[in-house]
């Protein structure tokens, strides 16, 4: 195969590779750190002997992020407050055809059940629940039998027992309710954001220890209703509070003079109320909403169903 051939296989598989890379660290910028350095492993590999590009990437790919993963663990263990996912504004990445149609593994709630399995755990389910592979394939991919990989995923599946995985596009009705929670957001009304919440909602928001944010998950619809307002009203004077698809969730990026200081998303439960918020204002996973411009109401409307996301322009801290 000639070097263009071989730079121009490797980009038809570049948005999946990226979304999975993305699915298993939860940062953009890892995760083309992992496309990259598969790319160089795939520019230097005999592909004579390749059968399949598609799985020979898949697994180099996979194999590299579970390493990642490793590391990035150790490094979140020293995260001040709890950590979120970098999040991904709009319909453009990561993922090309391939996993366009999976925007709902995107979601904060998803990613952040994937943060209860250790990386091979992870790395199984999401080759076998979001691309679909067969446990043969899997086994190939992480090295071992296919025994030990049913057993992975066996044991993966008992730890987010009774946890959808991935969650399920929305409804038109959980539309409506998400539309009702940002109007009562926008009018930082504590009752009318209480009304729209489950009774055991939460609310996480990511700081790192950058910014001002709470420094533990926020539990119970009155409370998280009166965290909610008040962030509005305290911030009111110059906010803006702008309409986004926030990882494949109805979200709101809010802006200071136009810069984006916060990215929101939600999740609905089965009967079109608010479970988690979640509020990401570490300003190191921001940069990618930076980039996305100025979000609007035809965008949101526009991005329901399609995979969400923009090309991040700098590296982001775990």
């Amino acid at each position: 195969m000639s070097e263009a051939g071989r730079v121009a296989t490797f980009e038809e598989h570049r948005g999946l590779l990226r979304g999975l890379a993305y699915r298993m660290l939860g940062s953009m910028a890892d995760a083309d750190d992992v496309v990259q350095e598969t790319f160089l492993r795939w520019r230097a590999a005999d592909v004579a002997a390749i059968s399949s590009p598609r799985a020979w990437l898949v697994t180099a790919c996979t194999r590299l992020a579970i390493d990642e993963l490793r590391s990035a663990r150790r490094s979140r263990e020293d995260y001040v407050g709890p950590w979120l996912p970098e999040p991904v504004i709009g319909d453009g990445a990561p993922g090309a055809a391939e996993l366009a149609e999976l925007g709902e593994s995107l979601t904060f709630a998803f990613l952040l059940l994937l943060e209860r399995l250790g990386p091979a755990e992870r790395a199984a389910l999401l080759l076998h629940e979001v691309l679909d592979l067969p446990h043969a394939e899997i086994a190939r991919v992480l090295g071992r039998t296919e025994p030990a990989c049913r057993q992975l995923l066996t044991r993966a599946r008992r730890r987010l027992a009774g946890s959808p995985h991935p969650p399920t596009p929305l409804s038109s009705g959980q539309w409506a309710r998400a539309e009702a929670f940002f109007t009562a957001l926008h009018a930082a009304d504590a009752p009318a954001l209480m009304a729209v919440l489950t009774e055991d909602a939460e609310a996480w928001s990511d700081g790192g220890g950058k910014v001002t944010a709470a420094r533990r998950v926020i539990r119970g619809a009155g409370r998280v209703a009166r965290f909610l307002a008040g962030i509005v009203r305290k911030a009111a004077l110059g906010l803006r509070l702008a309409p986004a698809m926030v990882n494949g969730r109805p979200g709101r990026l809010l802006l200071r003079a136009e810069t984006v200081v916060a990215a929101l998303s939600i999740e609905v439960d089965a009967a079109g109320r608010i479970a988690q918020v979640f509020i990401v204002r570490n300003p190191d996973k921001l940069s990618a909403a930076r980039a996305a411009g100025r979000p609007n109401a035809r965008a949101v409307a526009d991005a329901r169903g399609s995979g969400p996301g923009p090309e991040p322009s700098t590296r982001t801290r775990r």
